[in-house]
């Protein structure tokens, strides 16, 4: 949900209008997948990438408007947090060598900004979920400036009517209460965007549901949280909890969470829009002057602005987006599954096992999903957040199998042809993938490093927890500045 909101309070009419507005959107949205030119000639992939800021001591450093003022670039935005900031890439295709390409404009563009914060005594780290946060950073004060935040704060929590509880048990256990969304500033993501034909939205929806858990488990990258070691991937817990509007009654009555796996495979994006108007009430009732039925009979693109502010609002691991760029409507996914870091490389590693292997799966002759259930699926993705290397995963044909075993055996070599479809180069398929199977046999991912390195602190330096985390995110910001896999970082 990135748009400005100079909005603190709706009425009611707002609201029945917004509804209004939205459902009218939906049936323009039906009309226009039925005969309207999308532009999914060259299918186009997105990057962005969630920022953390910490000081010299390895806290978080609550400044973000002070660095963008000072990095001065575009493509760098504000985030929920003061600690927060959020790079998006410029589009593009990953034919050939778009992959080095990526890499050399975010390794540009990281430097550039790490080099601007310096000068405020400040550093950029990628990683899931900070591990020297606590409680007392995650307050609503150290929300962004931005109205939007605050906006959208006020909505959630007087939706649920009070405290949101945060109870996440995994190695340890976290319980404790929030008044605000602030604790949401904690979960750094790396999203992937790809575009793709109406007609095929549904086949690339299902295989990034389907493999989600295989890029959970490799890439997870979260496992702290208020000192406690948690989930391997803790970021997928706590984003769930912190934004959920339900108080206890409405989660007994089955009432869907704002972040969500969803319940079935779809036909059709239709499906995941509909879904999202009949299910989820309006956070944030704003309406734009469009008619979007006038613009549609004149010829014109509409802009569908209330139910895109909508969606945004909407929490899928796996979101459906409605674009326009160049005067031309397109349809993506956004993939949010995955946190930050630990390496430019390592996030590249990660795109290219995402983007080769969804589309190998979604221009399979027989779909996994007609093969996999989509309960199974569910399972395997909080199976893999919890224990990431570690998990144990359901696949057809295969039934509980490690999720190690599972990407050497059968995803790469999927994942790999799917680079192939997309005419990446040779040289660059086999050296982001070689990561993620130097992951799989070392057993070493972000989330395995740090755990690794905290008890190595701890039983060897005889540092307390919070001085273990603090050593650990100093060598971890150090490390990441060589640009080299997580797989070969030293435990120190």
């Amino acid at each position: 949900m990135g748009r400005d909101v100079d909005r603190a309070a709706f009425s009611r009419e707002d609201r029945v209008r917004y509804r209004q507005k939205v459902r009218r959107c939906l049936d323009v949205f039906a009309l226009m997948l039925d005969d309207f030119g999308f532009d999914a000639d060259r299918p186009m992939t997105g990057l962005e990438i969630e920022l953390n800021l910490v000081d010299q001591s390895a806290e978080p450093a609550m400044r973000n408007d002070e660095i963008l003022a000072a990095i001065a670039d575009p493509l760098f935005q504000t985030e929920l947090g003061r600690f927060n900031l959020e790079l998006n890439a410029n589009p593009r295709l990953i034919e050939g060598k778009g992959f080095a390409d990526y890499e050399h404009d975010l390794t540009a563009s990281l430097s550039r900004a790490n080099d601007r914060a310096a000068r405020s005594d400040t550093r950029i780290v990628l990683v899931g979920i900070l591990p020297t946060l606590t409680e007392r950073h995650l307050v609503a004060d150290n929300l962004s400036a931005n109205e939007r935040y605050r906006v959208l704060n006020d909505q959630i929590v007087g939706a649920r009517g009070e405290d949101i509880e945060l109870d996440i048990r995994g190695v340890e256990r976290l319980r404790t209460h929030t008044d605000s969304i602030a604790p949401e500033a904690a979960c750094t993501s790396l999203q992937f965007h790809i575009q793709v034909a109406p007609d095929s939205f549904a086949d690339y929806w299902n295989a990034s549901q389907a493999i989600a858990a295989a890029q959970v488990a490799v890439g997870a990258n979260s496992p702290f949280l208020y000192g406690r070691q948690l989930w391997a991937e803790t970021r997928i817990a706590l984003f769930e909890q912190a934004t959920d509007t339900r108080p206890d009654e409405l989660k007994a009555q089955g009432v869907r969470p704002r972040v969500w796996f969803g319940e079935r495979w779809i036909t059709s994006i239709f499906d995941l829009f509909e879904e999202n108007v009949r299910y989820f009430p309006p956070l944030l009732p704003i309406c734009e002057s469009e008619d979007p039925v006038e613009v549609l009979h004149a010829g014109g693109v509409p802009e569908l602005a209330e139910l895109r502010l909508h969606n945004g609002t909407v929490y899928r691991w796996n979101r459906p987006v409605y674009d326009i760029m160049d005067g031309r409507p397109h349809l993506r996914v956004e993939n949010r599954v995955l946190p930050a870091g630990p390496t430019v490389v390592d996030m590249l590693a990660n795109a290219a096992f995402y983007f080769g292997l969804v589309r190998g799966l979604a221009e399979a002759d027989r779909p996994i999903w007609s093969q996999l259930t989509f309960s199974s699926a569910e399972e395997n993705f909080h199976a893999a957040a919890r224990r990431g290397m570690d998990a144990i995963l359901h696949w057809p044909r295969l039934g509980e199998v490690p999720v190690t075993t599972l990407v050497l055996d059968v995803l790469l070599p999927i994942a790999a042809a799917g680079l192939d479809a997309f005419g990446v180069v040779s040289a660059e398929r086999d050296r982001l993938l070689g990561i993620i199977e130097q992951r799989c046999r070392t057993g070493r991912n972000g989330a395995a490093w740090q755990t690794a390195t905290v008890w190595s602190a701890e039983r060897h330096r005889n540092l307390d927890r919070r001085a273990a985390l603090r050593h650990m995110l100093q060598c971890y910001a150090e490390l990441q500045r060589s640009n080299e896999p997580v797989h070969t970082w030293p435990v120190d």
